[in-house]
Order: structure tokens, then C-alpha cells, then sequence
């Protein structure tokens, strides 16, 4: 007797190979049979008919570290047949957490006055298993948090004991089942970490044998030596290397991403096990509060209000280095107000047309973080940063697998105020555009580079590939209908074509409805 039968579908198996027409059964949380099951016994059946069955999809890149504690859900995720994200990237995170007003800013999704009684990586993971999320989780070790955890100055290099306190909360994260480690060298936590003390945590990794997952120190103007960087790490500690969302910003040289990608691919054939991601959108977004050092962001609504109204303070913040500032190498006329509660019918303007009269872009900023200094993290930005072909000809690439880089939400409930670009359109946008429109991979080598290739990253053999015994993790759709409906200022619509969605044999999704069952594991 098994407990589903998916019917009449097209078994795309995640490893490129064709696909065949099969049935697939299901007991418990694993994959049982594959072949003709008309004549099996199932205590309930999926029609598939008309439509591709493949392995869940795998979020390579993800930053649902707090919004999956909050609502546990995942409907931007599961409307797209993604089954398991992979959290903790950039740098940004949980865990490990000492004076929780510290980590705010490196948590994407925080909401203020949420419990965040966890310290450890152990306690986090296991606080997100409490919440039984409906999505696998795979978690990354955030570099922002260890040097939160364990240096007094972040805006310094570690010293020799602090860089001992980083390497134990590593290695506890590392022993409570983390798969690796992520920098965001761009972000204000980061920017002072030297290269020698990235390789010392990535010899953590490596001996663990855990993925680095760098968001590496610039993307514009030093895009290439900042990956080259990265790659130096990874072969001086021998750790696996990720470079994350690697296509460079604007404002770089011409050719930029043809000399990343070719950095990594000379890496790659000398045996360093190196490997990159994409996102599926053509804009960069992060919290406005990227702008300032963290230490701005410090003390109750009125000390952070009088301190960013402060003309000195202005003063001495106009020149300061942030990823916010990168941005706008491209120019303020591209990056745009995302997100504010204060300023809502200022959502959708550059930086450029929102400067004060006397005033400036940077100004701009300060008066919307002053205005939001109740929740100073809350407003964000975007910026246009790649284009359409630089996308596509990065998918194609075979060292590349693909990313949300974003956080997953939901249309209703706690989160439905929340907005991140990707979460409701990554993979749907992918499949759209790459298979659908411009046919530029075929069905199966996109669900490959959705499913088996990441799996493969993390060291996942039991999922990414329909085979007996694997995790029963399963995304059924209409290969002519699969596409997203979020636009760039409408984002959270759920994603069209998804039929079921199989989740360690728990139906989370049954004819497009939501069944409200939750089968993830951390």
C-alpha cells in the first residue's frame, strides 16, 4: 500500500536526462517506486496529467533566515515548487546572537519585538524546527553575526583572541549541522575583515568539508579582484567555494563578468571546487540602513532621530563607504525607494528626483531613516544594476546554479505587509523566460539547475533527483502556464502552473490551493 501516487506525468528527474512518462509512489517521506503503478494500491493520488513532475526545487540562495520563524509557510516558496532554501547567505542571519538590537540590521525580514531568545546556532535550528516551516532548511554560518558575536570594533580586523571567538562560534555552528559559511564583505559588519582572517574561519569549513558562500567585497569597480579574492581563500584553506549572485554591478569595467566568470573557471580546472549563482531579477535590494555604520542605528526611536538629524552627524556620514554608496556609482537616478512606511507615495522614485531642495541624495536618505527611526531597518532600496542578456548568458553557463536571493513570504497573515523582489518570481521567472520563451536550456537542464546542481553543491544526495529512495520532495506543474505574476512595485502575487507540490511526502500544495500542510525539515 502507498500513501500517494503521483499519475500520469512526465518524470523530469532533475539530472538532465529526458523525461519519461511515469508514475511515481510515494510511502512515507521517501520516494518507494517508479514505472506503471495503475495497479497499485495508494491511500490518494495526484493527477499529473499534462504535466511535469520534477525533484522540489532547491533555493541555493536564500535569506529567509527570520520571515520562516515568523510564518512558517513559505507561499512565495512553495507556489514555485521550491522544496528547500539554503539560509544564512551574505553574511546576514540568526545565529549565533548576542544583544539582539545589534543584529537587527544584518537580519533580512527582522520584525521588531518578535521573541529572539536563541544565542547559539544549535538553539536557532532548533527554534526553526519547532516552528515546522514548510520548506527543507539548509543553513549557512553568517560571518556578519560572528563578528558581531566576537569583535569589539567591527570597523577593525579582528585580533588574534576575537578571531578565536569566531572560530568557536563556527565550529559549534558547524557541529550543529550547519553546511558552511557566508561573507558579505560589502556590508558594514564585514568591510574590515581581512583576507587572512576569511581563510582562517573557511579552514572551519573545509575540515567539515562546508560550502563558502561569498558575497564578495565589491561588485563594481573591483568586481574581478574582489572574486579573485575569494578564490585565493578557497585555495588557501581548501574550503569549497560558492561566489554568490556573481554577475558585477554597473559601473565596473565593460567586460567585468566575463573576467569573474573566467577567474572562476581557471580556479575550477587548477581542482579548487569552485561554483557560482545568479538571482533572477535585474535589481539589487538591500535595507536603507546600509547606508550608515550599525552603530548609527543604536539607542530608542528619539536618540536615532536626533542623531540622523544632527548637522554634524550629517556631515561626518556624507563621505562614508557603504554598499548604499557603491550603488550609486551607477548614479542616484537608479537607485530607487522600495520600501517605506512613512514615505509610501515617495515608493518608486530615485534618490536623484527625492533630494531636498539644497540638499542631496545622501540627505534623501538620512530624512527617510529618520523618519522610519522606529524601525530604522525597515525602508529599502533598490538598484537597477544588470540587464536582461547578462542574466541569460550567466544561467547558461555549467558552473552556475540560481538563487531567490530573497526572503519567502506570504500574500496574507503576519508577513503580508513584508516585500522582498524575487521571493514570489525567482523560479518562475526562470523557467518562464529560459525555457518557455527563449528556449535558450531546455526543461531539462533548467529543473537541473534547479534541483540536482544545488543539491550536488550542498552534498545533498538524497534530494534534487527523482529516484527510489530519495526524499519524496516533488514539484508538479504545466510546463505551459509556470510563470510568475509578481511585477517589479507588485510583487507579492503568487506564481501561475504550479499544481502539486510534495514536501517529505506531505501535499503542501494540491491543484494550485495551499493544503495548509507543512512537511519541512531543518
Amino acid at each position: 500500500m502507498l500513501d500517494i501516487v503521483v499519475r500520469g506525468g512526465t518524470v523530469v528527474d532533475g539530472t538532465g536526462s529526458p523525461g519519461i512518462r511515469a508514475d511515481i509512489g510515494i510511502t512515507g517521506d521517501q520516494i518507494t517506486a517508479i514505472g506503471d503503478l495503475t495497479n497499485a494500491e495508494t491511500r490518494s493520488t495526484l493527477d499529473a496529467t499534462g504535466m511535469v513532475v520534477a525533484p522540489g526545487f532547491i533555493d541555493i540562495h536564500s535569506h529567509s533566515d527570520f520571515t520562516l520563524l515568523v510564518d512558517p509557510r513559505a507561499q512565495s516558496a512553495i507556489a514555485q515548487g521550491v522544496t528547500t532554501e539554503v539560509i544564512g547567505n551574505c553574511g546576514h542571519g540568526c545565529a549565533p546572537l548576542t544583544d539582539p538590537q545589534r543584529y537587527w540590521g544584518n537580519i533580512y525580514g527582522h520584525v521588531p519585538g518578535f521573541p529572539t531568545e536563541w544565542r547559539t546556532t544549535a538553539e536557532y535550528l532548533e527554534r526553526m524546527d519547532e516552528g515546522h516551516p514548510a520548506v527543507n532548511i539548509a543553513a549557512l554560518v553568517p560571518n556578519g553575526n560572528l563578528r558581531l558575536a566576537s569583535v569589539v570594533d567591527p570597523g577593525k580586523p579582528a585580533n588574534s583572541r576575537e578571531v578565536a571567538t569566531m572560530v568557536r562560534h563556527l565550529e559549534e555552528g558547524m557541529g550543529a549541522g550547519a553546511f558552511g559559511y557566508s561573507t558579505g564583505l560589502e556590508y558594514d559588519a564585514e568591510r574590515a575583515s581581512p583576507e587572512g582572517e576569511t581563510a582562517t574561519l573557511c579552514r572551519v569549513v573545509a575540515r567539515a568539508n562546508g560550502l563558502y558562500a561569498t558575497h564578495t567585497r565589491n561588485k563594481e569597480v573591483r568586481a574581478v579582484e574582489a572574486v579573485e579574492e575569494g578564490l585565493r581563500v578557497a585555495k588557501a584553506s581548501g574550503v569549497r567555494i560558492q561566489v554568490s549572485h556573481i554577475i558585477p554591478r554597473r559601473g565596473g569595467p565593460p567586460n567585468a563578468l566575463d573576467r569573474v566568470i573566467d577567474a572562476v573557471e581557471s580556479a575550477h580546472s587548477t581542482g579548487i571546487d569552485a561554483a557560482f549563482d545568479a538571482h533572477t531579477r535585474f535589481h539589487g535590494i538591500t535595507n536603507l540602513s546600509a547606508a550608515l555604520p550599525a552603530d548609527a542605528l543604536l539607542g530608542g526611536p528619539d536618540q536615532v532621530r536626533a542623531r540622523l538629524t544632527d548637522p554634524a552627524f550629517r556631515d561626518k556620514m556624507r563621505g562614508y563607504e557603504s554598499l548604499i554608496s557603491s550603488f550609486a556609482i551607477g548614479g542616484w537616478d537608479r537607485v530607487y525607494l522600495f520600501k517605506s512606511d512613512q514615505f509610501s507615495e515617495q515608493v518608486g522614485k530615485s534618490f536623484e528626483e527625492l533630494a531636498p531642495t539644497g540638499g542631496d541624495a545622501f540627505d534623501a536618505i538620512l530624512d527617510t531613516l529618520a523618519a522610519e527611526a522606529d524601525d530604522p531597518h525597515a525602508p529599502m532600496c533598490i538598484c537597477h544594476s544588470y540587464e536582461e542578456e547578462e542574466l541569460r548568458r550567466t544561467f547558461r553557463h555549467p558552473l552556475c546554479t540560481v538563487g531567490s536571493d530573497a526572503t519567502a513570504l506570504a500574500v496574507d497573515g503576519p508577513l503580508a505587509g513584508k516585500e522582498f523582489l524575487g521571493a514570489f518570481t525567482w523560479a518562475a521567472w526562470f523557467y518562464r523566460r529560459m525555457v518557455r520563451e527563449t528556449g535558450e536550456l531546455t526543461i531539462e537542464e533548467a529543473i537541473k539547475k534547479l534541483a540536482a546542481a544545488p543539491a550536488d553543491r550542498l552534498g545533498l544526495s538524497d534530494r534534487g533527483r527523482i529516484r527510489e529512495h530519495a526524499c519524496a520532495d516533488l514539484a508538479v506543474f504545466d510546463p505551459q502556464r509556470f510563470g510568475e505574476r509578481g511585477t517589479l512595485y507588485h510583487p507579492n502575487q503568487l506564481a501561475e502552473g504550479m499544481s502539486h507540490v510534495v514536501v517529505n511526502g506531505v501535499v503542501s500544495l494540491i491543484d494550485g490551493t495551499p493544503t495548509g500542510d507543512r512537511g519541512g525539515r531543518v
